[in-house]
């Protein structure tokens, strides 16, 4: 008898299983004498030590019982041509064979979850996103262009001093850049990328930078670039 309480069984077919695993055999294959005698015999170690034992445990220790002197009783055949006489210790063992399975495919599902526990999901995103595509048709400048411009442009400003700087009273929203800068494309049809910066306040920079993306992607500016590395422009389409 090993250390394991009532409390660490699920019902009464769970400590059943446990004691046929014990004996190393095939639920079909069990000697319903002996697995009687096993689990009445967990059962009272139990009550010695003062533990509650459930009412489905007393129910199943009196089926096998019943059982038990079933078993040990003469078989004595009635004369019934059409009614099959009912086999308890047959329903017993489909019983215990079908938790078996129970409890396989829910160790398996446990299983599963606690290694999918170990992934972080993240939700689907468009394609169109995470794709190095042309800000517009027969333009050559992708997103990535306009990264490195922002990039280079922000390790100068480490080194130099602006030439013009001013510090945003408020933090502008998307809509609200994109009309200023429609505002100095109407008044210049094409500008340089890194004049549009003429503040170096995160997120006045992070703003300007979306508004550019955003005009692009609908159409509203053309991106120049004679060769790669070079300058960018932004070009009003009329």
């Amino acid at each position: 008898m090993n250390n394991l309480l009532i409390g660490d069984f699920e019902g009464p077919l769970d400590l059943l299983l446990h004691l046929i695993k014990q004996d190393k055999k095939d639920i079909f294959e069990i000697n319903l004498t002996e697995i009687t005698e096993k689990y009445v015999d967990y059962i009272k170690r139990m009550e010695d030590l003062n533990l509650d034992i459930a009412s489905e445990y007393l129910v199943m220790a009196a089926e096998l019982i019943e059982m038990k002197s079933r078993h040990l009783l003469p078989i004595e055949k009635e004369n019934s041509d059409d009614n099959e006489i009912a086999n308890p210790e047959e329903e017993l063992k489909k019983r215990l064979a079908e938790y078996q399975k129970y409890k396989d495919t829910r160790d398996t599902f446990i299983e599963l979850a606690e290694k999918r526990s170990n992934y972080y999901t993240k939700s689907p995103e468009k394609k169109s996103l995470y794709t190095d595509r042309k800000m517009i048709n027969d333009n050559e400048v992708t997103a990535n262009d306009l990264l490195n411009a922002l990039q280079k442009l922000l390790e100068r400003r480490l080194y130099q001093k602006p030439l013009n700087t001013k510090i945003t009273k408020k933090e502008l929203s998307v809509k609200e850049r994109v009309d200023k800068i429609r505002d100095i494309l109407k008044k210049e049809k094409i500008i340089k990328f890194e004049d549009l910066f003429d503040s170096f306040e995160k997120s006045y920079v992070i703003i300007t930078f979306l508004s550019i993306l955003e005009m692009a992607k609908n159409g509203e500016i053309n991106l120049k670039q004679k060769n790669n590395f070079d300058e960018i422009y932004l070009e009003r389409v009329d």
